[in-house]
């Protein structure tokens, strides 16, 4: 499970990341509905004014985490279904700690920075109805949240995003990130090199395979970590052995790991051939590890049902 958070100053792109998170096909638990859906409960219209003072008065009543605890039952509840999920809005480093203390390390923080003459061009943009309308209600606007500690929690993001204007670059810049994080299968590949065999031309053979690798090699025993499986899903195409893929995929499955065995020589002409683990000369074990997806969607997507040799479904993404 990855619970992702974006933390930022008013207007800084927060809600564009989160909108990216959704085209990824990651779930988004946005903050301030917890806020506006308290302003409707009271019958308040949704300005800036307004949601500032239910969100102040929240904070005063039930302390500084008051929004996180009220969040925590919804993210819980759309990782369970989906392994991660995106958090939009974190104020301060109260809700920051209160998310650490649900999650652990499966909680991850983004900090969005961006001028302010940047955000209060946006403002005038978007024209949302609890937006600012001019730059000193922006600046006041910052001072309110800075005094939720949201200077100390951008100070503490495991990652930090610069978002100065260039719409294609930010946009980029958060999906790369959220696929990393979000990366729902590791890879490990183990196998032992033999005297007679040349170190080079089995790094070569592994990364025919999985060209974003990353080899260690120490007494004889090569380990290797990717988290890429496009390559190795292609060949099984170009191959045309989906069908033999998803038998072994099957009969491998442990757990939330499914482990198999490839042939070392055939890899070094970017062939896959599954073998016994007590090939001769070891094969390569490669261990793809299950983090926020089923087992059965992984196995869709790397070797689906086919007929007549061709895939039945493709699924566009895992």
């Amino acid at each position: 499970m990855k619970v992702i958070a974006f933390v930022g100053y008013p207007l800084s792109g927060k809600s564009t990341a989160a909108q990216i998170a959704r085209e990824l096909g990651i779930p988004v638990v946005v903050m301030g509905d917890a806020v506006r859906e308290e302003a409707i409960r009271r019958g308040l219209e949704l300005t800036d004014e307004n949601l500032g003072r239910v969100a102040s008065e929240l904070r005063q009543k039930e302390g500084m985490d008051a929004i996180a605890k009220r969040c925590i039952p919804k993210i819980r509840d759309e990782a369970r279904k989906s392994g991660v999920v995106v958090v939009d809005g974190i104020r301060g480093i109260a809700e920051v700690e209160r998310f650490k203390k649900a999650f652990g390390d499966d909680f991850v923080l983004i900090s969005i920075e961006s001028p302010l003459e940047v955000r209060f061009e946006r403002a005038k943009t978007r024209k949302r109805s609890d937006d600012v309308e001019n730059l000193e209600d922006l600046m006041k606007r910052d001072k309110r949240e800075e005094s939720w500690g949201l200077k100390e929690a951008m100070e503490i993001a495991d990652f930090t995003i610069e978002n100065k204007g260039n719409y294609e670059d930010f946009i980029e810049t958060v999906r790369q990130i959220l696929l990393s994080i979000a990366r729902n299968v590791e890879i490990k590949i183990e196998t032992d090199i033999h005297p007679t065999e040349s170190e080079e031309k089995v790094v070569n053979a592994i990364k025919n395979l999985f060209p974003d690798a990353e080899i260690k090699i120490e007494d004889g025993k090569l380990v290797g970590k990717a988290k890429n499986l496009e390559r190795f899903r292609e060949l099984l195409r170009r191959q045309r052995i989906l069908d033999t893929a998803r038998s072994e995929i099957l009969k491998s499955r442990s757990g939330n790991e499914v482990t198999v065995y490839l042939n070392k020589q055939t890899a070094t002409v970017s062939r896959i051939n599954f073998c016994d683990a007590d090939a001769v000369l070891s094969p390569l074990r490669v261990t793809f590890r299950l983090n926020n997806i089923s087992f059965q969607r992984f196995l869709d997507y790397v070797a689906p049902e086919t007929k007549d040799g061709r895939p039945v479904k493709e699924l566009e993404r895992l």
